[in-house]
């Protein structure tokens, strides 16, 4: 099969994908996301866990139940998301775990940035990193105390079991629900505390993109292009820091030329991979090798837009 057909094989089998993961897993049941118009909301609507929309109902409930809420963000394109979806969310079993002790709420992120952006800045300051899903863990009055993102069904990639992770957390606001509910408030005074300083604005000097520019190139890979092994991400904003400094120091300087020849490298790279999407155009999110061969299939308009 040549490079045509192989593509045309992967658009299939992304669509089929695609379709398949939009179908009700368990028809028989209809939580409260049926209502929505969100396609990513309805793609969870038959899930056997009780989903919420994001809204005073479901924080009310929690509040008159004095139960935690579990916050799960995600959007109808991402990976990730309907992996956990067909493990867990549409478990009986461990719907049944999150039925019992939470109120549960679904946010698609594209819908309410603002709720994503909140709790994926916990996420991030309390673990060092995040991504989607996004799964955190909220007081009844929306205080994060605990959070993460992809979790498995059972104990696997140095992950924990997404069923011991429910279970405990809900052991600990059985048993000591004072100590979350004030995780969750010391967070949110250390936000308004930063919030309350003026920040000091300075202009770099030289010294900070040398240094950018310096670890770029620590990490650049030279033959592939691009600044890991896999996956690969298109880094937009690495290439487009790489340009400016070219253009700043000028292509006859060393670190001009150095910086130019890392972006376009990179790029001509990724022009010639597969994830340049070579049939509609556009980039997908991320190749899955080094080599920008295997792309993860998804479009972020975001990316489209800084590329």
């Amino acid at each position: 099969m040549n490079l045509l057909g192989w593509t045309r094989h992967f658009a299939a089998c992304a669509v089929a994908w695609t379709l398949a993961a939009a179908e009700p897993a368990s028809p028989g049941h209809t939580n409260r996301l049926a209502g929505e118009k969100s396609p990513y909301l309805l793609q969870h609507a038959h899930n056997p866990v009780d989903w919420n929309p994001w809204g005073e109902e479901a924080f009310a409930r929690a509040r008159r139940e004095n139960r935690p809420i579990f916050l799960s963000i995600g959007y109808s394109t991402c990976h990730w998301c309907h992996v956990m979806a067909a493990e867990s969310f549409e478990n009986p079993e461990i719907a049944a775990l999150l039925n019992t002790n939470f109120v549960c709420i679904k946010v698609d992120r594209e819908e309410r940035p603002d709720v994503d952006r909140t709790y994926m800045a916990y996420v991030q300051a309390a673990t060092g990193s995040g991504g989607w899903p996004l799964n955190v863990w909220l007081t009844p009055d929306l205080k994060p105390f605990f959070g993460g993102t992809y979790y498995p069904p059972d104990d696997r990639f140095g992950l924990t079991a997404f069923p011991k992770v429910v279970q405990r957390i809900a052991n600990a606001w059985a048993s000591d629900r004072g100590r979350l509910t004030k995780l969750g408030e010391n967070y949110f005074e250390a936000k308004r505390a930063e919030a309350r300083q003026s920040p000091k604005l300075e202009t770099p000097g030289a010294e900070i993109p040398a240094a950018g520019l310096a670890e770029m190139a620590s990490a650049f890979d030279s033959r592939r292009g691009g600044f890991s092994k896999a996956p690969k991400f298109p880094q937009a904003s690495v290439l487009r820091f790489l340009l400016t400094h070219a253009a700043r120091e000028g292509t006859n300087s060393k670190a001009g030329k150095q910086a130019l020849e890392m972006a376009t490298v990179t790029l001509r790279r990724m022009a010639e991979g597969g994830i340049h999407d070579q049939l509609g155009g556009g980039f997908h999110r991320y190749s899955v090798d080094a080599q920008w061969h295997v792309p993860h299939f998804e479009k972020m308009l975001y990316d489209q837009a800084q590329l």
